[in-house]
């Protein structure tokens, strides 16, 4: 062994992603959504009016990958688009009732996963662990924590 720490953080934490994310894709499977699909309801349904770009920049996902996802929750009738108030060239995206509804159970889902993966830890671990990880995010990719203030709480279902 090296005098490097093993397992790393890197190492870690893309353990603990792939294990979360691995069981959250499996149950969400069930109501017919992908991980990318079930973080554009999740965006959409905390901050309406986002576009399909400033969902994947949040995700972490490309916009093409992010564009296929919400395009076929449009198709589902779970997403709609409205032009942009000031950009011709965007278009905002808004949960539908359905979309809403189906937001709110695959969050219920998302949060269960995670309890039941945190489960172990004392309630002051668990604190710690949030803090931890929020800072690491809001210094990696703060996007993905931003909330729109142009446009949140219009077009609610």
């Amino acid at each position: 062994m090296t005098d490097t720490v093993f397992p790393t953080i890197g190492y870690l934490a893309w353990q603990v992603s792939q294990n979360i994310a691995g069981r959250l894709e499996r149950e969400l499977r069930a109501m017919d959504l992908t991980l990318a699909q079930y973080n554009a309801l999740l965006h959409t349904v905390r901050t309406p009016g986002l576009s399909s770009a400033d969902i994947a920049r949040r995700s972490g996902l490309t916009a093409q990958s992010m564009g296929a996802a919400v395009n076929q929750l449009i198709e589902r009738g779970l997403l709609r688009r409205e032009p942009h108030p000031t950009s011709r060239r965007s278009m905002c995206l808004f949960a539908t009732v359905e979309g809403h509804n189906a937001g709110v159970g695959a969050d219920e889902i998302a949060s269960r996963i995670t309890a039941e993966a945190t489960s172990h830890l004392s309630p002051a671990d668990n604190t710690t662990l949030h803090g931890l990880l929020y800072d690491l995010v809001q210094e990696l990719n703060p996007d993905s924590l931003a909330r729109s203030e142009a446009m949140t709480g219009q077009g609610q279902p």
